[in-house]
């Protein structure tokens, strides 16, 4: 019988170079879609998923993210002396989300060494790694849609999406076998395939379930460019050794850690939402282009 899924791990100590100069003193899992940063967005998700407790990897300059999910004292004595009791308490339940800790990864070195600051963390357990600038707007939660996989078949889980044309080749892409709608036993990975050379059209995407031996894979994975360690091909070391699967997610991922995948996300969220998107809907159809 698989192991729970208690814990979760947000790797959040990038430099955000693509959104500069926004992020020169801001991190990028800061930046809002309409009024909620990036990573409470994936917070939440891990929480509706079931996850206990949270491990956020940052780095320098990060401490906001700290006093983002913090108690705000001097705000929250503010708000309730100006008798704004839906915001007191919209403050009170961010700080209530999870238990969360935090890490700092002292160099970025890449996705799989940012991931092994998470190894006294996980104290042996599978754990979920989300990466905040990946927002998946689904029904059920993305991460829940891979729980439920890995507690039937007891392995790592990818979390991948359908991507049609070239475009595929700024992915990692899975070779694959459909075992059953919307999941693939994995053959392979290739990161960043020419569209010619690609086994599919489904790309690995920031949501992940390792189980604990993804850390030695990590340990003998050998930097690739920029010195950089790569969690695809520590996943490929561990891939010959035992099994992964991938999930389809049922949802649509938006890729908030790039510009137009952030305005997007932020016109979309802001459409669904009962206080903002009627009068945004017209003030949308009002624009001449």
């Amino acid at each position: 019988m698989a192991q729970k899924i208690r814990k979760a791990v947000f790797p959040a100590a990038g430099l955000g170079t693509r959104f500069l100069p926004a992020t020169k003193a801001t991190p990028k899992e800061m930046l809002t879609l309409v009024d909620k940063p990036l990573i409470q967005y994936s917070v939440e998700e891990a929480v509706a998923s079931g996850i206990e407790s949270i491990l956020i990897i940052t780095g320098r300059d990060k401490s906001s993210m700290e006093d983002h999910f913090d108690i705000s004292f001097e705000l929250e004595q503010v708000l309730k002396e100006r008798g704004k009791d839906d915001m007191l308490q919209l403050v009170r339940s961010v700080a209530k989300l999870a238990n969360i800790n935090y890490t700092r990864q002292g160099e970025a070195l890449g996705l799989g060494h940012a991931i092994y600051q998470a190894k006294g963390f996980a104290a042996g357990e599978p754990f979920a790694t989300l990466l905040p600038d990946d927002i998946v707007d689904s029904e059920k939660p993305a991460l829940k849609q891979m729980i439920d996989v890995f507690e039937k078949y007891d392995a790592p889980v990818i979390a991948t999406m359908q991507i049609e044309g070239e475009a595929i080749s700024r992915f990692g892409v899975i070779d694959a076998e459909e075992v059953e709608p919307n999941v693939f036993k994995v053959r392979d990975m290739v990161e960043k395939p020419p569209f010619a050379e690609a086994p599919s059209d489904l790309a690995i995407i920031g949501r992940y379930i390792f189980t604990p031996d993804i850390f030695a894979a990590i340990e003998t994975t050998k930097p690739g460019a920029g010195g950089e360690i790569q969690i695809t091909d520590a996943m490929r070391l561990l891939l010959k050794d035992r099994p992964f699967y991938a999930v389809k997610l049922d949802g649509i991922r938006h890729d908030a850690g790039d510009k137009l995948g952030f305005l997007i996300a932020t016109v979309e969220f802001a459409l669904k939402r009962n206080d903002l998107g009627p009068e945004f809907r017209e003030f949308l159809k009002g624009l001449k282009f």
